[in-house]
């Protein structure tokens, strides 16, 4: 790091999202609906509600953290 006074401060931190469940679930529900097609419509159906409530839950847990965001905090 330089100490020269004309460099300009640090930016805000990145923010990264912790580790998550979600992705393999959703992965999971998909690939039971897609299996469900050649085999089941019960397979299909539930690896669709398995999906979407990941999907669901996802999307809540991002919008809950990007309101958690201090209110300083803008996109660029």
């Amino acid at each position: 790091m330089s100490d020269d006074p004309k460099t300009p401060p640090a930016g805000e931190e990145i923010h990264l999202p912790g580790p998550s469940l979600h992705p393999l679930l959703l992965t999971v529900g998909i690939t039971i609906a897609l299996i469900g097609v050649t085999t089941s419509i019960v397979m299909v159906i539930a690896g669709g509600i398995l999906a979407i409530w990941v999907l669901i839950a996802w999307i809540r847990g991002a919008r809950r953290e990007f309101h958690d965001l201090p209110a300083d905090h803008s996109s660029h």
